[in-house]
Protein backbone atom coordinates (compact mmCIF):
# COMPACT_ATOMS: atom_id res chain seq x y z
CA UNK A 1 0.00 0.00 0.00
CA UNK A 2 1.50 3.28 -1.02
CA UNK A 3 1.67 6.56 0.88
CA UNK A 4 -1.47 8.07 -0.83
CA UNK A 5 -3.50 4.82 0.32
CA UNK A 6 -2.21 5.17 3.90
CA UNK A 7 -3.24 8.84 4.03
CA UNK A 8 -6.93 8.24 2.83
CA UNK A 9 -7.03 5.55 5.40
CA UNK A 10 -6.33 7.87 8.36
CA UNK A 11 -8.67 10.26 6.59
CA UNK A 12 -11.02 7.61 7.09
CA UNK A 13 -10.82 6.39 10.22
CA UNK A 14 -10.49 9.73 11.57
CA UNK A 15 -14.25 11.23 9.90
CA UNK A 16 -15.72 8.15 11.27
CA UNK A 17 -15.15 9.34 15.02
CA UNK A 18 -16.34 12.94 14.29
CA UNK A 19 -19.71 13.61 15.93
CA UNK A 20 -21.13 15.78 13.58
CA UNK A 21 -24.55 16.23 13.22
CA UNK A 22 -25.82 18.62 10.33
CA UNK A 23 -23.37 17.39 7.59
CA UNK A 24 -22.72 14.43 5.95
CA UNK A 25 -19.72 12.85 5.08
CA UNK A 26 -19.16 10.82 1.86
CA UNK A 27 -16.31 8.57 0.35
CA UNK A 28 -16.07 9.90 -3.51
CA UNK A 29 -14.77 6.76 -5.90
CA UNK A 30 -15.67 5.86 -9.43
CA UNK A 31 -16.69 2.25 -10.89
CA UNK A 32 -14.74 3.26 -14.63
CA UNK A 33 -17.14 5.38 -16.06
CA UNK A 34 -18.29 8.76 -16.14
CA UNK A 35 -20.85 8.73 -12.72
CA UNK A 36 -19.12 9.61 -9.40
CA UNK A 37 -20.82 7.19 -6.47
CA UNK A 38 -20.84 8.24 -2.81
CA UNK A 39 -21.10 5.99 0.63
CA UNK A 40 -21.21 7.16 4.11
CA UNK A 41 -18.19 7.52 5.31
CA UNK A 42 -19.90 6.03 8.74
CA UNK A 43 -19.75 2.63 6.68
CA UNK A 44 -16.03 2.70 5.68
CA UNK A 45 -14.03 0.71 7.83
CA UNK A 46 -10.97 0.88 5.76
CA UNK A 47 -9.86 1.36 1.89
CA UNK A 48 -7.11 -0.90 0.68
CA UNK A 49 -5.40 -2.79 -2.61
CA UNK A 50 -7.20 -5.71 -4.09
CA UNK A 51 -6.63 -8.51 -2.20
CA UNK A 52 -6.07 -11.99 -3.30
CA UNK A 53 -9.98 -13.51 -3.80
CA UNK A 54 -10.70 -16.62 -3.42
CA UNK A 55 -13.24 -17.64 -5.54
CA UNK A 56 -15.85 -20.26 -4.27
CA UNK A 57 -18.77 -21.88 -6.39
CA UNK A 58 -22.29 -20.59 -6.48
CA UNK A 59 -21.96 -17.41 -5.14
CA UNK A 60 -24.67 -14.88 -6.26
CA UNK A 61 -24.08 -12.98 -9.27
CA UNK A 62 -21.26 -9.79 -8.44
CA UNK A 63 -20.07 -11.99 -5.65
CA UNK A 64 -16.29 -12.61 -6.69
CA UNK A 65 -15.21 -14.54 -3.94
CA UNK A 66 -13.72 -14.64 -0.34
CA UNK A 67 -10.84 -13.25 1.31
CA UNK A 68 -9.28 -13.29 4.82
CA UNK A 69 -9.12 -9.82 6.69
CA UNK A 70 -7.93 -10.23 10.09
CA UNK A 71 -8.51 -13.50 10.81
CA UNK A 72 -12.68 -13.00 9.61
CA UNK A 73 -13.82 -14.51 5.88
CA UNK A 74 -15.90 -11.63 4.23
CA UNK A 75 -17.29 -11.55 0.52
CA UNK A 76 -15.85 -9.62 -1.86
CA UNK A 77 -18.22 -7.66 -4.40
CA UNK A 78 -17.86 -6.17 -7.82
CA UNK A 79 -19.72 -3.24 -7.57
CA UNK A 80 -19.37 -2.24 -10.81
CA UNK A 81 -21.53 -5.83 -12.06
CA UNK A 82 -23.73 -5.94 -9.14
CA UNK A 83 -25.42 -2.41 -10.94
CA UNK A 84 -25.19 -3.38 -14.17
CA UNK A 85 -23.62 -0.19 -15.05
CA UNK A 86 -22.95 0.04 -18.93
CA UNK A 87 -19.56 0.60 -19.65
CA UNK A 88 -17.91 -0.83 -16.70
CA UNK A 89 -14.20 -2.06 -17.31
CA UNK A 90 -14.25 -6.23 -17.48
CA UNK A 91 -11.05 -6.36 -15.58
CA UNK A 92 -11.28 -6.26 -11.30
CA UNK A 93 -11.68 -3.12 -9.57
CA UNK A 94 -8.21 -2.57 -8.38
CA UNK A 95 -9.04 -1.07 -4.68
CA UNK A 96 -11.45 -2.73 -2.57
CA UNK A 97 -13.63 -0.51 0.33
CA UNK A 98 -14.28 -2.50 3.52
CA UNK A 99 -17.92 -1.81 4.78
CA UNK A 100 -19.55 -2.47 7.77
CA UNK A 101 -23.25 -1.86 8.26
CA UNK A 102 -26.07 -4.30 9.90
CA UNK A 103 -23.37 -5.50 11.86
CA UNK A 104 -21.95 -7.05 8.82
CA UNK A 105 -18.49 -6.72 6.86
CA UNK A 106 -18.39 -6.82 3.27
CA UNK A 107 -15.37 -5.67 0.81
CA UNK A 108 -16.40 -3.79 -2.60
CA UNK A 109 -14.53 -3.67 -5.73
CA UNK A 110 -14.32 -0.31 -7.04
CA UNK A 111 -11.91 1.24 -9.93
CA UNK A 112 -10.76 4.34 -7.62
CA UNK A 113 -11.22 5.92 -4.32
CA UNK A 114 -11.08 9.74 -4.74
CA UNK A 115 -11.70 11.82 -1.88
CA UNK A 116 -14.12 12.38 1.32
CA UNK A 117 -16.50 15.49 0.94
CA UNK A 118 -18.74 17.20 3.44
CA UNK A 119 -22.01 18.61 2.52
CA UNK A 120 -25.05 19.78 4.24
CA UNK A 121 -28.34 17.74 4.51
CA UNK A 122 -30.31 20.15 2.94
CA UNK A 123 -27.92 19.38 -0.16
CA UNK A 124 -28.25 16.02 0.27
CA UNK A 125 -32.13 14.78 -2.00
CA UNK A 126 -33.80 12.05 -2.48
CA UNK A 127 -33.31 10.31 -5.84
CA UNK A 128 -37.07 11.65 -7.49
CA UNK A 129 -37.23 11.43 -11.08
CA UNK A 130 -33.75 9.84 -11.57
CA UNK A 131 -33.80 7.74 -14.53
CA UNK A 132 -31.17 5.40 -14.59
CA UNK A 133 -29.87 1.61 -14.72
CA UNK A 134 -28.66 2.16 -11.27
CA UNK A 135 -31.75 4.24 -9.42
CA UNK A 136 -32.86 1.23 -7.46
CA UNK A 137 -29.93 1.38 -5.70
CA UNK A 138 -29.61 4.98 -5.05
CA UNK A 139 -30.59 6.45 -2.15
CA UNK A 140 -29.71 10.07 -2.32
CA UNK A 141 -27.50 12.21 -4.84
CA UNK A 142 -26.14 15.36 -3.82
CA UNK A 143 -23.77 17.92 -6.09
CA UNK A 144 -20.11 18.49 -5.36
CA UNK A 145 -19.58 21.83 -3.85
CA UNK A 146 -18.13 24.81 -5.32
CA UNK A 147 -14.46 24.13 -4.36
CA UNK A 148 -14.32 21.19 -5.62
CA UNK A 149 -11.90 22.06 -8.29
CA UNK A 150 -12.30 22.79 -11.42
CA UNK A 151 -14.91 21.74 -13.86
CA UNK A 152 -15.95 19.59 -10.71
CA UNK A 153 -18.34 21.88 -8.79
CA UNK A 154 -21.93 21.18 -9.58
CA UNK A 155 -21.37 17.55 -10.65
CA UNK A 156 -24.25 14.70 -10.09
CA UNK A 157 -22.69 12.41 -6.90
CA UNK A 158 -25.59 9.10 -6.53
CA UNK A 159 -25.01 8.24 -2.92
CA UNK A 160 -25.76 4.29 -2.66
CA UNK A 161 -28.53 2.09 -1.02
CA UNK A 162 -25.95 -0.34 0.58
CA UNK A 163 -28.78 -2.23 2.05
CA UNK A 164 -30.32 -2.71 -1.49
CA UNK A 165 -27.41 -3.54 -2.90
CA UNK A 166 -27.25 -6.29 -0.36
CA UNK A 167 -30.51 -7.37 -0.61
CA UNK A 168 -30.23 -7.76 -4.31
CA UNK A 169 -27.16 -9.63 -3.97
CA UNK A 170 -27.30 -11.90 -1.35
CA UNK A 171 -31.24 -12.13 -1.02
CA UNK A 172 -33.62 -10.74 2.00
CA UNK A 173 -33.17 -13.24 5.24
CA UNK A 174 -37.01 -13.61 6.52
CA UNK A 175 -38.27 -11.72 9.36
CA UNK A 176 -38.44 -13.89 12.74
CA UNK A 177 -41.86 -14.32 14.12
CA UNK A 178 -42.21 -11.60 16.42
CA UNK A 179 -45.23 -12.43 19.19
CA UNK A 180 -47.96 -9.40 19.36
CA UNK A 181 -48.34 -6.69 22.01
CA UNK A 182 -50.48 -7.78 24.54
CA UNK A 183 -52.77 -5.16 25.82
CA UNK A 184 -56.34 -4.03 24.74
CA UNK A 185 -55.53 -0.54 23.17
CA UNK A 186 -54.57 -0.02 20.00
CA UNK A 187 -50.66 1.48 19.71
CA UNK A 188 -49.12 4.19 17.04
CA UNK A 189 -45.74 4.45 15.69
CA UNK A 190 -44.49 6.85 13.69
CA UNK A 191 -41.04 6.08 11.72
CA UNK A 192 -39.11 7.15 8.85
CA UNK A 193 -36.09 5.51 6.74
CA UNK A 194 -34.99 6.46 3.21
CA UNK A 195 -34.20 2.57 2.53
CA UNK A 196 -37.16 1.28 0.40
CA UNK A 197 -35.77 -2.46 2.25
CA UNK A 198 -35.12 -0.97 5.62
CA UNK A 199 -39.07 -0.02 5.30
CA UNK A 200 -40.75 -2.87 4.36
CA UNK A 201 -38.86 -5.04 7.21
CA UNK A 202 -39.93 -2.23 10.34
CA UNK A 203 -43.55 -2.64 8.56
CA UNK A 204 -43.54 -6.80 8.90
CA UNK A 205 -42.03 -6.85 12.68
CA UNK A 206 -44.70 -3.83 13.54
CA UNK A 207 -47.53 -5.60 11.61
CA UNK A 208 -46.36 -8.58 14.02
CA UNK A 209 -46.71 -6.76 16.59
CA UNK A 210 -50.04 -5.60 16.05
CA UNK A 211 -49.26 -1.83 16.51
CA UNK A 212 -50.79 0.99 13.58
CA UNK A 213 -48.34 3.20 12.04
CA UNK A 214 -47.56 5.50 9.50
CA UNK A 215 -44.05 6.50 7.86
CA UNK A 216 -41.91 8.94 5.88
CA UNK A 217 -39.08 8.40 3.66
CA UNK A 218 -36.41 11.49 4.85
CA UNK A 219 -35.91 13.55 7.97
CA UNK A 220 -37.33 16.66 6.53
CA UNK A 221 -40.41 14.64 5.46
CA UNK A 222 -40.92 13.42 8.61
CA UNK A 223 -40.74 16.41 10.56
CA UNK A 224 -42.82 18.39 8.57
CA UNK A 225 -45.38 15.65 8.81
CA UNK A 226 -44.66 15.62 12.90
CA UNK A 227 -44.95 19.28 12.88
CA UNK A 228 -48.79 19.22 11.57
CA UNK A 229 -49.81 16.10 13.69
CA UNK A 230 -48.74 18.34 16.50
CA UNK A 231 -50.35 21.16 15.43
CA UNK A 232 -53.41 19.41 14.38
CA UNK A 233 -53.61 17.80 17.75
CA UNK A 234 -53.19 20.98 19.85
CA UNK A 235 -56.25 22.41 17.70
CA UNK A 236 -58.01 19.89 18.76
CA UNK A 237 -57.41 20.77 22.25
CA UNK A 238 -55.57 17.61 22.79
CA UNK A 239 -51.78 16.37 22.76
CA UNK A 240 -49.74 14.15 19.54
CA UNK A 241 -48.79 12.17 22.54
CA UNK A 242 -52.30 11.09 22.80
CA UNK A 243 -51.76 10.04 19.47
CA UNK A 244 -48.15 8.83 18.67
CA UNK A 245 -46.29 6.20 20.92
CA UNK A 246 -43.19 6.10 19.78
CA UNK A 247 -41.13 7.58 16.82
CA UNK A 248 -38.56 5.03 15.17
CA UNK A 249 -35.68 7.28 13.34
CA UNK A 250 -32.87 5.98 10.47
CA UNK A 251 -29.76 7.74 11.19
CA UNK A 252 -28.53 9.24 7.58
CA UNK A 253 -30.94 10.08 5.51
CA UNK A 254 -31.07 12.61 2.85
CA UNK A 255 -32.36 16.44 3.74
CA UNK A 256 -32.30 15.84 7.45
CA UNK A 257 -30.69 12.79 9.01
CA UNK A 258 -32.05 11.09 12.21
CA UNK A 259 -30.09 13.55 14.64
CA UNK A 260 -31.08 16.47 13.81
CA UNK A 261 -34.75 15.36 13.56
CA UNK A 262 -34.24 13.96 16.78
CA UNK A 263 -32.75 17.14 18.41
CA UNK A 264 -35.58 18.94 16.62
CA UNK A 265 -38.38 16.40 18.66
CA UNK A 266 -36.97 16.91 21.60
CA UNK A 267 -36.64 20.43 21.82
CA UNK A 268 -40.20 20.76 21.08
CA UNK A 269 -42.21 20.50 24.13
CA UNK A 270 -45.43 19.24 21.67
CA UNK A 271 -43.44 15.90 21.51
CA UNK A 272 -42.56 15.54 25.39
CA UNK A 273 -43.47 11.98 26.80
CA UNK A 274 -42.74 10.18 23.40
CA UNK A 275 -39.87 8.62 23.45
CA UNK A 276 -37.45 8.45 19.90
CA UNK A 277 -35.75 5.09 19.28
CA UNK A 278 -33.06 5.24 16.62
CA UNK A 279 -32.64 2.25 14.63
CA UNK A 280 -29.59 2.10 11.96
CA UNK A 281 -27.10 -0.07 10.33
CA UNK A 282 -24.39 2.75 11.72
CA UNK A 283 -23.80 0.42 14.93
CA UNK A 284 -20.06 1.72 16.57
CA UNK A 285 -20.09 2.99 19.46
CA UNK A 286 -19.15 6.44 18.05
CA UNK A 287 -22.71 6.37 16.28
CA UNK A 288 -24.32 5.40 19.89
CA UNK A 289 -23.23 8.21 21.29
CA UNK A 290 -24.06 10.88 19.03
CA UNK A 291 -27.30 9.62 19.34
CA UNK A 292 -27.47 9.54 23.05
CA UNK A 293 -25.86 13.11 22.46
CA UNK A 294 -29.63 14.39 20.82
CA UNK A 295 -31.56 12.78 23.21
CA UNK A 296 -32.37 9.47 21.88
CA UNK A 297 -34.23 7.11 24.50
CA UNK A 298 -33.20 3.50 22.89
CA UNK A 299 -30.60 3.12 19.86
CA UNK A 300 -30.97 -0.87 17.82
CA UNK A 301 -28.86 -1.79 15.50
CA UNK A 302 -30.31 -2.98 12.30
CA UNK A 303 -31.50 -5.55 11.28
CA UNK A 304 -32.84 -7.96 13.72
CA UNK A 305 -36.80 -7.80 14.40
CA UNK A 306 -36.55 -9.68 17.74
CA UNK A 307 -34.62 -7.17 19.05
CA UNK A 308 -36.13 -4.10 17.36
CA UNK A 309 -39.57 -5.70 18.63
CA UNK A 310 -38.15 -5.85 22.51
CA UNK A 311 -36.46 -2.32 22.40
CA UNK A 312 -40.50 -1.18 21.65
CA UNK A 313 -42.57 -3.33 23.61
CA UNK A 314 -41.24 -1.89 27.26
CA UNK A 315 -42.01 1.83 25.25
CA UNK A 316 -45.26 0.96 24.40
CA UNK A 317 -45.94 -0.80 27.69
CA UNK A 318 -45.25 2.53 29.15
CA UNK A 319 -47.43 4.28 26.64
CA UNK A 320 -50.24 2.13 28.38
CA UNK A 321 -49.67 3.26 31.37
CA UNK A 322 -49.17 7.07 30.19
CA UNK A 323 -52.72 6.57 28.59
CA UNK A 324 -54.47 5.24 31.16
CA UNK A 325 -53.96 8.13 34.09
Amino acid sequence: MDRTDNALLENVDARTRLAGSNRMEILLFSLGTSETFGINVFKVREVTRTPMITRTPSMPPGVEGLISLRGNVIPVVALGRVLDLPGVPQERGGTMMVTEYNKRTLGFLVSDVDRIIRVEWDKVRAPDGLVSSTQSFITAITELPPDSGAGQAGRLVSILDVEQIMASTFGEPPVADVAPVEDDIEHHIFFVDDSAVARKKITEVLDQLGVKHKHALNGLEAWTRLSGMAAHAQQAGGSVADELDIILVDAEMPEMDGYVLTRHIKEDPRFDGIPVVMHSSLSSEANRAMGKSVGVDAYVAKFDAEILADTLRPLLGKAHVRKEQ
